[in-house]
């Protein structure tokens, strides 16, 4: 995590190492608002560090060391509220907005900064995988509120795909990275593990990315988050008629609750997806509540294993021969 503490100025550094001293792997999010304590967000609970109260000259170090001393050259991301650095961190960012014309202009008098920490969870799909298959994969919409993984679990859907597992070979998959949170990239480069066959649109709008991914890297898979505009819908639709896979997430919390979203009705209307996972707050990030077939029905099957038993029936994992994976 050194790419995150070095952002911090070398006292807030110390107290930051001590508080979070072997609880990074749990770590969520840290929220700095100026004049305030600072926050921390664990998977499970937070905690106010009611002692750390950063200052205004704090919060300078911190957006000097995000832009390396020049404000102009992160002229963009600041128009768009979030900075990504290395090791695919997101830092979001609130302060005063300048506008022209309606639009936003600049992003000035940053008051608080909410320090994402991406986290690889190197396998958290291999166990739900093999029901986003049958001889081909399918057009698969994941759902989910903030914060329950929706992010994670896309890009072990991507790492699997793109390297293959059991039996399946193998695919050439796009991802279109519009806020860099799936790769993490830094120049273009992906900082996360995405497999050997991945290529990454980075920065790039949904709607346009799609379709320049189709023309230019000829993917057999794209994987897109958080879609939701009919803009975005209206891509997703073109990539299928063009016979491209498509795996992507949106925010909400049951199928009935995206069903009431009206840019979504041509790909519903269509059974455009033929699987919804549906992840849960009530879980940890990354772990799937349900896995819903196109007409509705839950296919997950859950395990029947107690504390020192293995579940041998008839998973789809074990039938997969998952367990390598």
């Amino acid at each position: 995590m050194e790419e995150i503490l070095r952002l911090f100025p070398k006292m807030l550094q110390e107290q930051l190492k001590s508080a979070l001293f072997s609880r990074w792997t749990s770590l969520q999010e840290i929220r700095v608002r100026i004049g305030r304590p600072i926050e921390l967000i664990f998977d499970d609970h937070e905690q106010w560090l009611d002692h750390l109260t950063p200052t205004e000259q704090d919060g300078m170090h911190l957006i000097n060391q995000l832009s390396q001393f020049s404000l102009y050259r992160m002229e963009d991301e600041l128009r768009e509220g979030f900075i990504t650095i290395e090791g695919g961190h997101r830092i979001g960012i609130a302060g005063k907005v300048n506008t022209m014309d309606g639009n936003v202009k600049a992003l000035k008098h940053i008051a608080s900064f909410n320090i994402r920490i991406a986290k690889e969870k190197i396998g958290v799909s291999a166990k739900y995988i093999p029901y986003l298959y049958q001889k081909n994969y399918l057009n698969t919409l994941i759902v989910g509120p903030p914060q329950t993984g929706k992010t994670t679990l896309l890009r072990d859907i991507a790492r699997l795909m793109s390297t293959g597992w059991g039996d399946v070979r193998p695919k050439k998959i796009g991802i279109i990275d519009e806020r860099s949170e799936i790769g993490g990239s830094i120049r273009g480069i992906p900082q996360h593990e995405l497999g050997k066959r991945t290529d990454v649109m980075d920065a790039c709008p949904k709607a346009e990315g799609m379709m320049m991914m189709i023309r230019s890297m000829s993917p057999d898979v794209i994987i897109v988050d958080e879609i939701g505009s009919s803009k975005d819908v209206q891509a997703l639709t073109e990539a299928m008629h063009a016979g491209v896979k498509i795996v992507c997430s949106i925010h909400g919390n049951s199928l009935q609750d995206i069903k009431k979203r009206p840019s979504l009705q041509p790909l519903l209307q269509q059974s455009a997806f033929e699987r919804y996972i549906i992840l849960s707050r009530d879980t940890k990030p990354g772990m799937v509540e349900t896995i819903l077939s196109n007409d509705g029905h839950n296919i997950l099957r859950k395990p029947r294993c107690t504390q020192n038993e293995m579940d041998r029936g008839t998973s789809l994992a074990q039938r997969y021969h998952m367990g390598g994976v």
